[in-house]
C-alpha cells in the first residue's frame, strides 16, 4: 500500500469515526442506563448504514447496523465508539452478531472497562480471524461517554453540579427566593442535564424555599417527549409529606456514603443543583466531576444574597480553588460556563 493510500484510508477511518459519535449523540437519553453508543458499518461496496443504541433492553449500536446492512455486512468494516459487549444483559452479546455477520474489520474508539467486558470483546473478535484497531478519535469517544466510564472505573455516578448565578455570584436573594434567576433557554439546557442525569440531588433547604418537582418539563428530545426521562430525586435531609419533589429518596448520611449507594444502583450520571450549603459540601469533599454554571446579565448587590457556596471561604489567596473551562457558550442572554477541577 503507498503512503497516499495509507493516508487516505487514514482519513477515510477518521471520517466514519466522527460519524459513528455523532450517531451516539442521538441515543442518549433514551438509551440510559446503557452507554450511548453510535457506529456506521461501511460494505465492501463502499455503502454505509448508521446505527445507535435504542431503548434499555432493545438493540445496540453494532446491530443495528448490521440488521441495517444485511447480506451487504459480508466483508465490511465496522466502527464503534465503544467496544462490543461480549456478555449476555438485556441483550445477546453483539460479538456474536458481528462474528455472524461476515464482518471482516471493526474499527473501535475506546475499550469498555466493565468488568463483563474489559477486553474480552476485542480478544474474542480477534479470535475470530477479524481485523480490530482501536483507540481511534478516543480523546472525542472518552470525553463524550465520560460519565459512563467514570462510574465503570470508580463504582461511582460522574457528578455535575448546576448553577445558577448573577454576574456578581449570587444564587438567591436575602430571602431566600431564587426563581428566575436565568432566562428560558438557560432554564431549557438545565432540564436538558436533567433529562440526560439518572439522578438529581438538592439539600432540604432548596425544598423549604422553592418547592421544586425537580422534573423535565421545558426540553423534549428531537422526535420524542419527556415520558419517562425524570430523574430519580434526591434530598439531603426529610422534607413534608406534602413536598412536590415526592417521590424521592430523603438520605441522611454522608455523601460518599450516598455516591457509593447510587453507584451500586447503575446511577451514571448525578445533577446535584443546590443549595448553597450543599454545593459546598459536595465541592468542599472534592465530589464534582464537571461544573455547569449559568450566569445572567444581572446584579444581586450587596452582601447579604446568598452566594454560590456557603459558609466561610478561603483566608488567604494561595488556597484559591482553581480549574479548567472547557467551553463557554451563550444561551439567550446568558451564558453557560463548564468547568472541570485542575488536575496535576
Amino acid at each position: 500500500m503507498t503512503g497516499t493510500n495509507m493516508l487516505n484510508d487514514m482519513i477515510s477511518d477518521e471520517k466514519m469515526m466522527m460519524r459513528a459519535i455523532d450517531n451516539a449523540t442521538k441515543a442518549r437519553p433514551a438509551c440510559l442506563p446503557n452507554p450511548w453508543v453510535g457506529a456506521v458499518l461501511v460494505s465492501s461496496d463502499d455503502e454505509v448504514f448508521d446505527g445507535y443504541t435504542q431503548k434499555f433492553g432493545q438493540s445496540h449500536a453494532e446491530v443495528i447496523c448490521i440488521d441495517k446492512a444485511g447480506a451487504h455486512a459480508q466483508g465490511a468494516t465496522l466502527y464503534t465508539t465503544l467496544e462490543p459487549c461480549s456478555h449476555k444483559g438485556k441483550t445477546g452479546p453483539c460479538i456474536l452478531k458481528i462474528i455472524e455477520s461476515g464482518i471482516n474489520r471493526v474499527v473501535i474508539g475506546t475499550k469498555d472497562p466493565d468488568e463483563h467486558v474489559n477486553g474480552a470483546g476485542v480478544s474474542a473478535l480477534e479470535d475470530a480471524g477479524i481485523e480490530v484497531a482501536t483507540g481511534l478519535l478516543e480523546n472525542l469517544v472518552v470525553n463524550q461517554l465520560e460519565p459512563y466510564l467514570h462510574h465503570r472505573k470508580t463504582g461511582r455516578p460522574y457528578v455535575i453540579a448546576k448553577i445558577a448565578a448573577t454576574m456578581d455570584g449570587k444564587v438567591a436573594a436575602p430571602d431566600g427566593s431564587s426563581q428566575w434567576i436565568t432566562g428560558a433557554e438557560a432554564r431549557r439546557e438545565g432540564h436538558r442535564l436533567r433529562a440526560f442525569s439518572d439522578a438529581i440531588c438538592v439539600g432540604r433547604g432548596t425544598v423549604l424555599a422553592d418547592n421544586p418537582q425537580l422534573t423535565v418539563r421545558d426540553w423534549t428530545p428531537e422526535g420524542g417527549s419527556t415520558e419517562s426521562l425524570d430523574p430519580k430525586r434526591i434530598v439531603l435531609g426529610t422534607i413534608p409529606e406534602e413536598a412536590a419533589i415526592r417521590p424521592c429518596y430523603e438520605h441522611q448520611g454522608s455523601l460518599e456514603e450516598l455516591l457509593e449507594k447510587l453507584g451500586d444502583e447503575g446511577v451514571l450520571q448525578l445533577l446535584v443543583e443546590g443549595g448553597a450549603t450543599t454545593l459546598k459540601s459536595f465541592h468542599e469533599e472534592g465530589l464534582i466531576d464537571r461544573y455547569e454554571i449559568f450566569l445572567a446579565p444581572a446584579f444581586m448587590e450587596g452582601d447579604n444574597g446568598m452566594s454560590i457556596f456557603s459558609g466561610n471561604g478561603i483566608s488567604t489567596i494561595s488556597e484559591l480553588w482553581r480549574g479548567q473551562i472547557l467551553e463557554v457558550n451563550q444561551l439567550g442572554n446568558d451564558l453557560k460556563i463548564t468547568i472541570i477541577p485542575e488536575h496535576d
